[in-house]
């Protein structure tokens, strides 16, 4: 499986439903023009109604039976009704458009109409690497800075379900660190030894996990088999947990900027996948987004 085959099955598929908040972005609609044509999705575009029809029309979509448009005077309030839109079932995925991640994700936490459901947000990154016959998924590197072994916990059943949603039906996963073996004082390694027994014992299921192991001995059968190490596991990682923010966002961005990989990144742990993409993302990777995310909807 790679992204390409994961557009091209989601064409096959009931259309779902985006709802995107503060929508007025040349980026955005251009990503949103392309998953329509490849037939990944509807559009509920919320944002400044005339801006919105002039960027449209500039896209050839002003008469797209694919899109509907919500005129809304702010960021805070195109959030707010995109939020709800998913929340009521109107939509099965949100989207961050031109919208600040803070003020979006207050209106996802909402008591009264957002959308936490489980205990942690953490972000799912799948990456289709020149070279690998599989997607890597990379979790989390956007959301939980420092995350402590509860969190892990849900960091881990979170990929592990988006893993899932595209047809892995047994993630392996690796909490990754600087050695294989459990030093006190490398409290990634005591995470790491914690969430492969609480995996042996059915704590956290649906997935194989071992560790604690480096990254080149997680994804290269041949390091892992040089340093001895043996499981079902090492050498295969389709899950690469990251002990921090900072390590995740430096393997993130040398995936894109030094292997030239294509990604896909989703919020995972709500009532529905959200989509938070930057500026900087190209429309190719919000378009994977946008199909890891409708994959990974109910």
């Amino acid at each position: 499986m790679n992204l390409e085959q994961l557009v091209n099955d989601l064409s096959e598929q009931p259309n779902k439903t985006v709802a995107l908040a503060a929508a007025a972005d040349k980026g955005v609609i251009e990503a949103v023009r392309k998953a329509i044509m490849m037939q990944l999705a509807s559009f509920i575009l919320y944002g400044d109604q005339h801006e919105l029809k002039r960027m449209l029309a500039e896209e050839g979509l002003n008469e797209s039976p694919f899109l509907q448009i919500v005129h809304v005077e702010s960021e805070q309030e195109a959030s707010r009704m995109a939020v709800k839109a998913v929340s009521n079932g109107e939509a099965d995925v949100l989207m961050k458009g031109m919208v600040s991640t803070s003020v979006i994700l207050k209106e996802v936490l909402n008591k009264e109409y957002g959308l936490r459901k489980g205990k942690v947000l953490s972000h799912v990154a799948a990456f289709d690497i020149e070279g690998y016959e599989r997607l890597i998924f990379v979790t989390d590197s956007g959301m939980n800075i420092e995350p402590d072994l509860t969190q892990k916990v849900e960091i881990v059943k979170n990929a592990v379900s988006i893993a899932r949603s595209i047809g892995i039906e047994l993630p392996k996963v690796v909490p990754l660190a600087a050695v294989e073996v459990v030093n006190p004082a490398m409290q990634a390694t005591l995470d790491a030894s914690a969430l492969t027994q609480m995996n042996k014992r059915g704590q956290i299921s649906d997935c194989l996990i071992d560790g604690p192991l480096a990254l080149d001995n997680a994804i290269s059968e041949k390091a892992a088999e040089q340093k001895g190490i043996h499981s079902e596991v090492a050498g295969k990682a389709d899950i690469l947990l990251v002990p921090s923010i900072e390590v995740g966002n430096a393997l993130y961005k040398s995936l894109v900027y030094f292997a030239h990989a294509k990604v896909g990144g989703v919020i995972a742990g709500a009532k529905a996948p959200i989509v938070l993409t930057s500026r900087a993302d190209s429309s190719e990777s919000k378009v994977y987004s946008i199909a890891l995310a409708v994959s990974s909807a109910k």
